[in-house]
């Protein structure tokens, strides 16, 4: 668009940082996109974070040969990927389509990653610790609610792409808006079920497990639930509205989408199911004297 239509779009709404002006080039929307211009100590924070993390899970999944655990190294790229971009963003082109659309893509889809590994390892724990304390089988519960993430990114992800689109060509957003808040609301009841069928679980097997079985069931549930904030968080975000006051604060981006994930993740090192549920190779300490409390509650 020109610069006179860009002033014209800006004047109908939308942020413009006075501070950085657009570049004139068609990769460039009218407005920033973001409602703010990304914050350069929130992208260094997250990045120094996620590379920790990242070590630390990587030396976790080789130490304790969790195979099924590698989602979480696979999502931790991605928020790198993801925080890499929003620091372009930040220092480089506030305004840039394609900026936005990589950092969203990576920074929506990296929690799936996180909500696919612990549905892995509950789906492990159900298997070992017994499938007639869980509503539904251990694979039955892993296909249904991965399947359900995938439709629901892929919907969000198709949505936002055609939200930077459309604030791209000057175009009228709410319908790509529409689809994008559609995922989210699939993915929200899907995960609320699964919690659910969580609770369950761990409900129906506290007589038959160790207290450090449930100091780990604890654990992952404070992390189930630190993702399922991050997702109700996206879902209001949407709801509420494109340039609206959750989507142009950046402090509801870093303590409600940022802290939860940066929770998740540090849950799982030091609860790293390796150590708790353990391996092929060998029994986790969440279940030591398994078989004896096993015997002793029947």
């Amino acid at each position: 668009m020109s610069g006179r239509e860009c002033s014209a779009a800006a004047a109908r709404g939308g942020y413009v940082d006075p501070n950085f002006p657009r570049p004139n080039d068609s990769g460039s929307a009218c407005i920033i996109i973001y409602g703010y211009t990304p914050s350069i100590i929130v992208c260094g924070l997250a990045l120094a974070l996620f590379i920790i993390a990242l070590i630390a899970h990587s030396f976790l999944l080789f130490r304790y040969r969790t195979w099924y655990f590698i989602p979480v190294v696979i999502g931790l790229l991605m928020e790198l990927v993801g925080y890499v971009s929003r620091t372009l963003s930040s220092q480089k082109n506030p305004y840039s389509v394609i900026f936005f659309v990589i950092q969203y893509f990576f920074i929506v889809v990296a929690p799936v990653m996180f909500s696919a590994a612990i549905y892995t390892l509950i789906s492990i724990a159900i298997n070992r610790v017994g499938r007639q304390f869980a509503p539904l089988g251990p694979k039955v519960i892993l296909w249904i609610f991965i399947v359900a993430d995938v439709i629901a990114t892929i919907v969000q992800v198709a949505g936002a792409a055609m939200i930077g689109s459309a604030y791209s060509n000057g175009r009228d957003p709410t319908t790509p808006n529409h689809i994008l808040l559609a995922g989210l609301a699939f993915q929200v009841v899907s995960f609320a079920i699964f919690i659910v069928v969580f609770v369950w679980f761990v409900y129906r097997s506290r007589n038959a497990t160790t207290r450090d079985f449930k100091v780990f069931a604890a654990a992952t549930f404070v992390a189930t639930l630190a993702v399922y904030l991050r997702t109700i968080f996206r879902l209001a975000e949407t709801a509420e509205g494109l340039m609206e006051n959750l989507s142009t604060h950046e402090v509801y981006f870093g303590c409600l989408e940022f802290l939860p994930i940066v929770v998740a993740v540090y849950v799982f090192i030091y609860w790293h199911p390796g150590k708790w549920l353990g391996s092929k190779a060998r029994r986790g300490k969440g279940l030591e004297n398994f078989e004896e409390i096993g015997m002793s509650s029947k």
